[in-house]
């Protein structure tokens, strides 16, 4: 997402670089481009007519700092101005009540019925509550098979009623059932409409009004684009729903609906589905993704991650087991399975600043480990816990036995011992002077 956004943007600020000064004939020329790469992005002709105007009106209006050039300070500007142009600050999801009702909303194939699997493993896993997802989507044969397969993978507890074609009823029947199960939040999934569609426009309202949910959400494919926005607008003026959550993110897809939609309706993007597991599912930062649309990374959400998946006590076992040297193929097996745990590999690349326009045209596999990871299984136990113990014919039965080669297991070998020495001196802070510093 974005790359397409990101390297236009990058080419309209090499105009001001160079310049001695910010002066209106050169602040205009980039923004000319600006206004186009948004509109090429698929943002909101108005959107872009009116961020590229306050970016004029605040850049015309600042001294370059000595410290700045011209075109450092106009990336700050657009840098804010971006974040402040998809809300400024991430807006949480109200959970209050007794359950709390999060009500989906959106078109059929807006990827509804997934989020709220996803919606639910992050209410279950990271607010530490219990759901209760309902299958109100009467109308799809496969849907409520789909929320309790969905539920199983999740071991959240699905409520449907088999027969009853009445989705008001369900619903409130599912918030009874909550209650006196002790559920703290339910997540009630509807069947996709079209906005001109009267007759279920009218029933997701009764559901509104039947269930007065905490939090109505509205779900959009962020690859239909400039629709998602005037989708979202039709749907807002009869729900007056409290957030948008824009799925397929990790698509192809040119931006252009997370740049538009909450000048359009006035409502943050809370949510955003980056692929297809079921914790693939990020609070949405405008800061954040303002830095990965400028190309500056987003070291913030990846060490939010590894934090997930980290364990401190697991790092304070391994720092001493690389000071002393005994850092083994054991160790290294469980640092590449709390990798993988974190996410798309290319996706978390990207988080690092620089690597986004790096890896534009690199395919990384999310079987890359896959080859190494059959080479260890090959060693035996005493190999993994002492790589020294490996000779040549202990080589040849690995290469064997991982359906690789005896110059792929020396590979592995030559990198593990590398890899090693560097922890080591990292750990004991042997670097020399420009370390220590």
């Amino acid at each position: 997402m974005f790359e397409s956004l990101s390297e236009r943007l990058e080419r309209s600020f090499k105009i001001l670089k160079g310049e001695g000064k910010i002066t209106e004939i050169n602040v205009a020329e980039t923004l000319k481009d600006v206004r186009k790469a948004l509109l090429d992005a698929d943002v909101n002709f108005k959107t872009a007519k009116t961020f590229t105007e306050t970016v004029k009106e605040k850049a015309l209006g600042q001294q370059v700092l000595t410290a700045l050039k011209p075109n450092q300070l106009m990336v700050k500007i657009v840098h804010d101005e971006l974040a402040a142009l998809m809300g400024g600050s991430s807006v949480d999801i109200n959970l209050k009540g007794s359950p709390a009702v999060v009500l989906m909303s959106g078109l059929q194939g807006s990827g509804k019925t997934t989020f709220s699997g996803k919606l639910a493993n992050f209410i279950k896993t990271k607010r530490g509550k219990r759901p209760l997802l309902v299958a109100c989507d009467v109308y799809r044969p496969a849907a409520i098979e789909q929320l309790r397969v969905l539920g199983e993978q999740l071991a959240i507890p699905v409520y449907a009623e088999e027969g009853n074609n009445n989705p008001v009823k369900i619903a409130e029947n599912a918030v009874k059932h909550a209650k006196q199960q002790g559920f703290d939040v339910v997540i009630v999934d509807t069947a996709g409409r079209l906005a001109v569609d009267e007759v279920m426009m009218t029933e997701i309202a009764a559901i509104k009004k039947a269930l007065s949910p905490q939090e109505i959400l509205f779900v959009v494919d962020s690859m239909t684009g400039q629709d998602a926005v005037n989708t979202a607008r039709e749907f807002n003026e009869r729900l007056d729903f409290d957030g948008v959550v824009l799925t397929k993110l990790d698509g192809d897809t040119r931006g252009g609906a997370a740049l538009s939609i909450r000048s359009v309706v006035n409502k943050p993007i809370k949510f955003v589905g980056t692929g297809e597991k079921m914790d693939a599912l990020d609070v949405f930062h405008p800061e954040r993704m303002a830095d990965r649309i400028l190309g500056m990374g987003d070291i913030v959400s990846l060490v939010e991650r590894a934090q997930e998946q980290f364990d401190e006590e697991e790092a304070r076992r391994l720092s001493k087991k690389i000071a002393k040297n005994q850092f083994d193929f054991n160790d290294f097996v469980s640092q590449i399975q709390q990798v993988k745990k974190m996410g798309n590999l290319k996706d978390l690349a990207s988080m690092i600043p620089g690597m986004g326009k790096a890896l534009k045209d690199v395919e990384i596999d999310n079987d890359a480990f896959k080859g190494v990871e059959a080479i260890i299984a090959s060693m035996t136990p005493a190999e993994r816990s002492n790589p020294a113990l490996i000779n040549g014919s202990r080589k040849q039965r690995i290469a064997k036995g991982s359906g690789t080669t005896v110059v792929e297991v020396n590979r592995l070998l030559k990198q593990f011992d590398q890899m090693s020495k560097m922890m080591r001196m990292a750990t004991t802070g042997k670097f020399g002077k420009k370390r220590r510093g």
